[in-house]
């Protein structure tokens, strides 16, 4: 990101709407919220990602002169609008849940506050920047919930789309649960751990496996993991594996970091008899990894079985979510501000599909979390002037079935206000954590959600709920609209 000037990373409507706010001026201040509408390969949460890239793409916002004569090659922009942009900057606020929370759909994620030309032009960037890393964050998160504590490591940029998916989806994978990638620019780039073994072409190349792996172990005695699964993995893999660690053994070398890797066949029965082989060796605590394919339906599957394998390597499922290959992250106008009385009007948009119908306003996110359990209760779509006092007693509704209610009981939970500023008057005010603290602060966030919101089939769902006052507001706003519809 840093090296690239990504002002241009935009669709060419953005740049006509410009135009065309340029043409005839407002001045208008407006709030867009970027949101999802359903969680991602039908869970009950995901993981907001990408904050980082979004702010470095904000800071280095400018339109070169090499951008300018290429817009002018269009022939459709006119010359004072191209010297407008010449010196363009963004001067707004943005507002963002910052990387690694647990997120729920139709809570802003990112909420911008700028002149309205501003909040157009970054439209397509925050949104491609949020929903690629969102995604593979919750994959991930996914991928680590199945293997139950096990070390999980990210090896898909051979299978992911493009350098770019693989650089950032890999950081997204990390901040997720992985404990690793394969991955070398994104350790270089990000400071996370860069892992791996060898591939089969290793093996292929010399006159027999066991040379292979002798050889292979004497240059790294503290981190041996052998591919066992080139020829046969437990009649010749395997056997030569333990071959090699009984003679690092008697040469004295320490088997701290050891073990196999098996990348084909039956993954549980070829780890349950592998396992039985090298403990009766005397290698009972040696590493058993796996690759091949792998997902959070296929960990847990083979968890279920008793496989005993404890690290995963999952590449092209993780890195491209396979069965979920989009965020579905929106950007939306919510209000505009009036110049008269500096206060926002609330904009909504209306659809024959209900779940498109978006929520006005200016606004902000609370967090309701137990104070017994530390979980989540539910959360709160507010207007941002709106304050809660967690002594008191309040009914939260669904804004759907308003008929559902939850009562909760002052002095029995706590509240987080999610939206945090990240960009004020055009300049960056937020300090992002590394990718590592990400990913302990993603774990953390991952725990104050219940099992059963974590599961993979028919999630329970957590209650994302408007206050009383932003659902009259709505209620309102509808009720005009369809009066206007009828006259």
């Amino acid at each position: 990101m840093r090296a690239n000037n990504l002002t241009l990373l935009t669709d060419l409507y953005e740049l006509t709407m410009m135009q065309g706010y340029f043409k005839n001026p407002t001045d208008q201040t407006v709030v867009f919220d970027m949101f999802y509408r359903t969680n991602p390969c039908g869970g009950g949460f995901a993981i907001c990602a990408g904050l980082e890239q979004m702010i470095e793409y904000i800071e280095n916002l400018r339109f070169t002169e090499e951008d300018i004569a290429y817009l002018r090659s269009f022939h459709i922009f006119e010359e004072d609008f191209l010297e407008y942009l010449r010196n363009f900057h963004f001067s707004g606020d943005i507002y963002a849940i910052p990387e690694g929370t647990v997120i729920f759909p139709r809570e802003p994620m990112v909420k911008v506050i700028a002149p309205i030309m501003e909040a157009q032009l970054v439209e397509t960037a925050i949104l491609n920047i949020i929903n690629h890393q969102s995604l593979i964050a919750t994959k991930a998160a996914r991928v680590c919930y199945a293997a139950k504590g096990d070390g999980v490591m990210e090896f898909g940029l051979r299978r992911a789309q493009g350098p770019d998916a693989g650089i950032f989806g890999a950081r997204a994978a990390v901040i997720g649960g992985c404990v690793g990638t394969s991955n070398v620019l994104t350790g270089q780039m990000f400071d996370v751990p860069v892992l791996g073994t060898h591939a089969h072409s290793w093996i292929m190349s010399f006159p027999d496996e066991y040379t292979a792996f002798k050889t292979y172990a004497k240059l790294y005695p503290n981190s041996c993991t052998l591919l066992v699964d080139t020829y046969d993995v437990l009649k010749s893999g395997v056997p030569n594996a333990i071959r090699v660690f009984e003679e690092m053994r008697e040469e004295g070398v320490p088997l701290t970091r050891y073990g196999i890797r098996i990348d084909s066949g039956d993954l549980a029965y070829l780890s349950k008899e592998a396992y039985k082989m090298l403990a009766a060796a005397g290698f009972d605590d040696a590493v058993i990894s796996a690759s091949s394919d792998l997902d959070e339906y296929l960990i847990e599957s083979l968890k279920a079985q008793d496989a005993k394998i404890n690290s995963w390597g999952v590449g092209t499922k993780l890195i491209t979510s396979d069965n979920n290959p989009a965020f579905g992250g929106v950007y939306k106008l919510a209000a505009v501000k009036d110049k008269d009385s500096d206060t926002f009007i609330p904009k909504i948009k209306l659809s024959e599909n209900t779940e498109k119908v978006t929520n006005p306003g200016n606004k902000t996110i609370y967090r309701l979390y137990s104070k017994s359990s530390g979980k989540i209760k539910a959360d709160l779509i507010c207007l941002a002037d709106e304050v809660i006092n967690p002594e008191e007693t309040m009914v939260i509704f669904d804004p759907v079935d308003t008929w559902k209610k939850t009562k909760i009981l002052g002095g029995t939970y706590e509240v987080r206000e999610l939206l945090v500023p990240v960009i004020k008057n055009g300049k960056r005010v937020y300090t992002s954590p590394s990718v590592m603290e990400l990913r302990e602060y993603c774990q953390k966030e991952q725990n104050t959600l219940w099992d059963e919101s974590r599961r993979f089939s028919n999630p329970q769902k957590v209650y994302v709920d408007l206050s009383q006052k932003l659902y009259d507001m709505k209620k309102q706003l509808l009720e005009e609209m369809s009066s206007k519809a009828l006259d």
